[in-house]
């Protein structure tokens, strides 16, 4: 009886000993682990709920088994036209393979900084070999829009000869404005667009990513910015192109003020010379009256008429003598006599 009780003390010791050990682990939702025994894995699960292990000799590893994500620092990389842009990126990733993961890089923090590396050199890859614009824009959207220059109507153009002239001038103007602005504002074509280099990215990556046990589920350029020295450079071709579009209307402008000058002066001597001509038709009819008038005058009182016009001249020229040396003259004859003896 003593010995039973013996043996029955010595099994439960060893029970509450083995379960004090742990000989379970619980697996969660969101999670999966690797069983590691002397150094060698001989298990994974990512089945959530209790599993057994072998107390002390096993040892559980947990990763997430959710998808993750990756934030890089912006990196300054060269394009195929070695011009630098800033590129920041980020990604999506989850532990494909825990078994491959723990060989590979154990650790999530060894992990993260091996995908620097990765994401990194694929990133740096792709926007090396094409031009800004591809990873700039997503489509040709922006060359679609239309750019045309609005030019005289044929209604408008439907003036006398010398207006639709003056037109066909201005119509030509405008063209050659609305041929630079369209020079100025073509974009280049592009084949692939950011989107499809954010797959190239993800190609290239996932040829090393999947060798750790990680399944990169994306790669995104999450924003780009030119360096200093590009937004210079940029900055200064957009002056360059408006000032360009500027002097073309400096100079439409100037043609046409001085177009406009041109119409006004002539205006002005047309105008001139129409009012000079009804002047003079005026002044020749009046001076027409005025002699009948005189001559009406004349033939009724040929003396009077002497007399006044004497007196008038008198009149008008005499305050502007200064010296008289003679007198002796028929023009003075009415100075002395009524009747100019």
């Amino acid at each position: 009886m003593r010995k039973a009780a013996s043996v029955l003390t010595v099994v439960v010791v060893l029970i509450v000993f083995i379960v004090i050990l742990g000989p379970f682990y619980i697996v969660t939702e969101g999670e999966q682990v690797v069983v590691i025994r002397f150094g060698e894995i001989i298990d994974t699960t990512k089945e959530a709920g209790l599993h057994f292990k072998v107390p002390v000799v096993d040892q559980v590893v947990t990763y997430s088994a959710k998808v993750l994500s990756w934030d890089g620092d912006p990196r300054r990389m060269p394009t195929s036209e070695n011009q630098f842009i800033w590129v920041d990126t980020t990604a999506r990733w989850e532990i494909e393979d825990p078994a491959l993961f723990y060989r590979s890089v154990t650790t999530m923090q060894r992990a993260y900084s091996r995908l620097d590396d990765v994401v990194e050199s694929a990133v740096r890859t792709v926007i090396s070999a094409n031009q800004i614009e591809e990873a700039v824009r997503d489509s040709n959207v922006i060359n679609e829009i239309n750019r045309e220059q609005a030019l005289p109507s044929e209604a408008e153009q439907a003036l006398p000869d010398d207006e639709a002239a003056i037109e066909d001038n201005e119509g030509a103007r405008l063209q050659e404005i609305a041929d630079l602005l369209t020079v100025v504002e073509t974009r280049q074509e592009i084949t692939s667009g950011r989107q499809q280099l954010s797959k190239e990215m993800i190609e290239r990556a996932q040829q090393t990513s999947s060798e750790l046990g990680i399944n990169l589920e994306d790669i995104i350029i999450r924003q780009i910015r030119y360096s200093d020295d590009l937004t210079e450079s940029v900055y200064d071709r957009m002056v360059s192109e408006r000032s360009r579009i500027a002097e073309a209307y400096r100079s439409y402008g100037q043609g046409r003020k001085q177009e406009l000058i041109g119409t006004m002066e002539n205006e002005r001597r047309s105008i001139l010379s129409a009012a000079y001509e009804r002047a003079e038709t005026i002044r020749g009819t009046a001076d027409a009256e005025a002699a009948q008038i005189y001559s009406n005058a004349y033939s009724q009182d040929p003396e009077f008429f002497s007399f006044w016009r004497a007196i008038e001249s008198y009149r008008r020229t005499m305050p502007e003598f200064r010296k008289t040396l003679s007198t002796d003259m028929q023009y003075f004859d009415f100075l002395y006599s009524e009747d100019g003896q």
